[in-house]
C-alpha cells in the first residue's frame, strides 16, 4: 500500500507543472473575472485523481492521460461558476444595450422608469437585471460567445485516434519493408538527419542519385500505404504484367502482412529523432511523411 502511495505522490509531484500550463492556457480564453486559484485547485485535484486511477499497463503515457483529466476538470469548474440562467443573462445583455442606447440619445444616464419603458417591462424586471449585472461572478456568456464554446477540446476523438494508429502502423510497416537501399535513404534522411552527401558516400552513388532514390522511396511508401488504406488512390500501372509492377505488388503484400502482425506500437518503441527534411510527399491523410516518420 505504501509503495502505491509513494508512486502516486511521485506522479503528482513530477507532473504538477501540467496544472499550471493548463490553467494559464485556459485563462487566455476566458473573461478576467475567472479566478486562477479556483482553476488551479480544480486542476490539482484532477491530477491527484488521475495519479490514483492510472494504470501503466494501458501503454498510455501518464502526462497525456493526466492532461485530459485536468482539462476536463477545468471545463467543469468553469461550468460550475455559471450562476445565472439563460433568461437572466439575456436580460442583463438587454439592459446593457438599452442603457447604452438611451445614454447616447438622452446624453445622460437613464432612470429606472425610462429603462423599463424602453424595454417594455416593469420596474421589478429592471431591478433584477441590474442586480444580476452587478454580481461579479463569471457568466458563461460574458464574452462575445459562451465560454463553453471558447473552451474547445482539441484532442482527437476515439475514432480519430484509431484511424491515426492505423495509419501509423501501416507507415511503420511500409518503411521497414522497403528494399534495403531505399530504406537506408529514408531512414538516413528522415530519422537520422544525415546529409545527402553522407548517404551518397556510403552507398557509392552521386548526390543526385540519392535524390532520385528518395523520390522513388516516398512514392513507394505512399502507394504501399494506400494499397491497404485507400486502394482507389493507387495509380494504375503502365504495364500490369511488367516486372516492375510485380515487384510493386509483392511490396504491397509484404507491407500488408507486416502491418497485420502489429496490433499496436508500444510507446517505448517510438522513434524520437526529429528530421530536418521538408517538402515531402504526404501520407494518405494529408500529413507529410516526415511528420509521420518522426512520430513512428
Amino acid at each position: 500500500m505504501s509503495n502505491n502511495t509513494a508512486a502516486t505522490d511521485e506522479l503528482v509531484t513530477t507532473h504538477l507543472p501540467l496544472v499550471g500550463y493548463a490553467v494559464s492556457e485556459m485563462l487566455h480564453r476566458v473573461p478576467p473575472t475567472v479566478s486562477r486559484d479556483e482553476l488551479a485547485s480544480a486542476g490539482s485535484l484532477a491530477l491527484v485523481l488521475a495519479a490514483q486511477a492510472y494504470d501503466p499497463e494501458t501503454g498510455v503515457p501518464f502526462a497525456r492521460y493526466a492532461s485530459l483529466r485536468i482539462k476536463g476538470a477545468l471545463v467543469d469548474e468553469l461550468r460550475s461558476m455559471d450562476w445565472a440562467s439563460r433568461g437572466a443573462r439575456q436580460r442583463v445583455r438587454e439592459l446593457a444595450a438599452t442603457t447604452e442606447r438611451l445614454t447616447s440619445v438622452l446624453k445622460r444616464k437613464p432612470t429606472r422608469e425610462e429603462l423599463a419603458h424602453a424595454m417594455g417591462v416593469d420596474l421589478r424586471v429592471v431591478d433584477d437585471a441590474t442586480r444580476d449585472a452587478e454580481r461579479r461572478v463569471l457568466s458563461m456568456d460574458a464574452t462575445e460567445g459562451a465560454v463553453a464554446d471558447l473552451v474547445v477540446d482539441r484532442e482527437p476523438t476515439p475514432e480519430e485516434s484509431v484511424l491515426a494508429d492505423e495509419r501509423h502502423r501501416w507507415l511503420r510497416a511500409a518503411v521497414v519493408t522497403l528494399p534495403d537501399r531505399l530504406r537506408t535513404v529514408i531512414e538516413g534522411l528522415f530519422l537520422q538527419d544525415r546529409s545527402v552527401a553522407d548517404l551518397a558516400a556510403e552507398l557509392g552513388v552521386t548526390q543526385s542519385r540519392i535524390s532520385q532514390l528518395r523520390t522513388e522511396a516516398l512514392g513507394l511508401l505512399r502507394d504501399g500505404m494506400n494499397a491497404g488504406l485507400d486502394p482507389d488512390l493507387v495509380p494504375a500501372p503502365e504495364r500490369a504484367d511488367g516486372v516492375a509492377e510485380r515487384r510493386r505488388q509483392s511490396y504491397f503484400a509484404a507491407v500488408a502482412a507486416r502491418a497485420a502482425l502489429v496490433t499496436s506500437i508500444p510507446t517505448t518503441d517510438r522513434l524520437s529523432v526529429v528530421p530536418s527534411q521538408r517538402d515531402v510527399v504526404a501520407a494518405p491523410d494529408g500529413t507529410p511523411v516526415a511528420a509521420r516518420l518522426r512520430g513512428a
